[in-house]
């Protein structure tokens, strides 16, 4: 019988082993990165306009941009665009300081207050993108930060590119295989790289006008994701 001085000892031996045995099968895999893309005519448009004045006074400043906001957004209602496309993105109040000479001396004072109102504004009709412009332009808006075009069916299509990610993963995992002379084990772990691509913001002065020709282009929409597979020595003939 094994004396329990023995025992330890094979069993120290066992759990030494057991790191160095796992490591060999870990080395014994293939990471690949699956990837898929494709583009599609944007069907939708989104702009961020707003209102920006300046008074003496911080409440006249605050209240030239409500009256001019609230018409910019009736004028926008009267175009046909739906109240939950309209979404305020901020409200911002801060003073102006100049320079100016008191007794000799330059010192910089609050001469004023500057009160914005920004707007996000989705289009689904991207025919009527300039005209709807100039209409806003019209009703008081004189802030613009741009132009962007998207697809409102992006997650249906995304679903679908993952599908084809997952699927290119494989393929080059076979071929990657095929050619280093081992078989394709199981999948050990998928990691989803998430979704990419989109339409680049447009300036908004390249479209203030329904006479400036607005070309929507295509969106372009990409997926990836990472797997890692085992890989082992091809099973011999029978």
């Amino acid at each position: 019988m094994l004396n329990q001085k023995t025992m330890a000892l094979m069993l120290a031996g066992a759990v030494a082993f057991a790191p160095l045995s796992l490591s060999a099968e870990e080395l014994r895999q293939l990471h690949v990165t699956g990837e898929a893309s494709m583009d599609v005519a944007p069907d939708q448009a989104v702009i961020t306009l707003g209102v920006r004045e300046q008074a003496e006074e911080a409440g006249a400043a605050m209240e030239q941009v409500s009256v001019r906001m609230n018409e910019v957004m009736t004028s926008l209602g009267n175009s046909g665009i739906a109240g939950e496309d309209m979404q305020t993105q901020h409200v911002s109040m801060h003073p102006v300081w100049s320079q100016v000479r008191r007794d000799g001396q330059d010192e910089r004072s609050i001469t004023g207050f500057e009160a914005s109102n920004m707007l996000t504004v989705t289009l689904h009709d991207i025919d009527g993108i300039g005209g709807v412009l100039d209409d806003v332009l019209r009703a008081g808006a004189n802030e613009f930060r741009g132009l962007s075009f998207s697809y409102s069916e992006r997650d249906t299509a995304q679903d679908l590119l993952r599908t084809q990610a997952v699927e290119n993963a494989f393929h080059k995992a076979r071929q990657l295989a095929e050619a280093s002379g081992m078989a394709l084990g199981p999948v050990r772990e998928i990691r989803d790289g998430g979704s990419a691509g989109g339409a680049p913001m447009m300036a908004m002065e390249m479209a203030r006008s329904s006479d400036m020709p607005i070309s929507a282009g295509t969106v372009s929409l990409e997926h990836n994701v990472s797997v890692t597979f085992d890989i082992m020595e091809p099973s011999g003939p029978n």
